[in-house]
């Protein structure tokens, strides 16, 4: 699922691309939407809220979407659009103006509703670890959150109600940084360590968002940007030891998290400690 960082990115490119133009063609392809008409609308604006998208339309008006596993908007001129576009299976919703069109495909979600309305979307989330006016009461609303939630660390970082944007790559990352236990008990540990996880999240998701490819590393050439997350089986970059993957907890579905045992407190609850090779090679 994109993290706060590529939907920061797609808001941006949306934003650049609509605001402040009139719509001229809509199609939103969703049930109990199919009848919407945004033609002769402008774009007022097109921001994110942790991993959820808001563009704000004249009329008082927000189209909200939210990518789930596979969802992106695709932006493309609309004076050379190819008529194939419009009757992809794929294509949830479609919004023109004159210059450009924004077509979004595979969408998790979508919905209309009054902008006032909006909360009732997304006001459920914790602070947005990329609002721009992000402060210490910000920081100091996350730890709060944290300190709430009797699950796993890792756990809570992933709950976007206690903060919004992070996900598996920057969680995973984060706990690496700062050398957290991903299993320890978030509501058991001391408030320095949580304000030096959500600082550290915070600045890797600020970091980010300003490129296509994320990095915990500060190089973008392939297979060097990341520390632990996508790197199992293969040395710690900081002291060697093998890095690990194991799920957070022991349900079929839950995500799993990249951590190197030597760095972060030993192996987790969850690791059967079985030999691991690089994600990607063959097993001879």
């Amino acid at each position: 699922m994109p993290e706060g960082d590529t939907v920061w990115r797609t808001a941006q490119r949306l934003d650049t691309a609509l605001a402040g133009r009139p719509i001229v063609a809509s199609d939103l392809r969703w049930p109990d939407l199919a009848t919407a008409d945004l033609r002769d609308r402008d774009t007022l604006e097109v921001v994110s809220r942790g991993k959820h998208l808001l563009h704000r339309i004249e009329g008082g008006l927000t189209l909200h979407s939210h990518l789930r596993m596979e969802g992106r908007w695709r932006i493309e001129a609309t004076a050379t659009l190819k008529p194939g576009w419009r009757h992809l299976p794929d294509l949830r919703a479609l919004v023109a103006t004159s210059a450009w069109t924004a077509l979004g495909l595979r969408l998790g979600e979508l919905d209309l509703v009054p902008t006032v309305r909006e909360s009732g979307l997304v006001g459920h989330l914790g602070p947005d670890l990329l609002d721009p006016g992000w402060d210490e009461a910000s920081t100091a609303r996350c730890v709060a959150n944290l300190r709430a939630r009797p699950v796993t660390l890792a756990e809570a970082l992933l709950d976007q109600r206690n903060l919004a944007g992070l996900g598996t790559i920057w969680m995973a990352e984060t706990l690496f940084a700062e050398r957290v236990n991903p299993w320890a008990e978030a509501s058991g540990l001391a408030e320095d360590i949580l304000v030096r996880v959500v600082l550290r999240a915070h600045a890797l998701l600020d970091q980010s968002r300003r490129h296509d490819v994320p990095s915990s590393t500060g190089f973008r050439r392939r297979g060097e940007s990341l520390y632990v997350h996508g790197r199992s089986g293969r040395p710690c970059r900081r002291c060697g030891v093998p890095v690990r993957m194991a799920p957070l907890g022991a349900g079929l579905h839950d995500r799993a998290v990249f951590y190197c045992p030597a760095c972060q407190g030993g192996l987790g609850p969850t690791d059967d400690d079985r030999p691991q090779s690089p994600l990607g090679a063959r097993d001879r």
